[in-house]
């Protein structure tokens, strides 16, 4: 368990390489990969996968925990 704090994801973009990558609200990003076995995320790979996951809260390693 991480104790990194929890942000809302408020967009997606795909990065140079196609890689989907969330926008979170803090201003950080954060990649999110379907590469089973290791990150199971199929959700990512369709539209309406991501409009799903728009406003999941997800925790930011980058943000410093409060």
């Amino acid at each position: 368990m991480t104790d990194a704090p929890q942000r809302r994801i408020v967009g997606f973009h795909m990065d140079e390489e196609s890689d989907w990558v969330a926008e979170l609200n803090c201003g950080h990003t954060i990649h999110m990969r379907h590469d089973p076995p290791w990150q199971n995320r199929p959700w990512v790979l369709d539209e309406g996968g991501r409009a799903r996951m728009l406003g999941a809260m997800i925790a930011c390693t980058l943000c410093e925990p409060s």
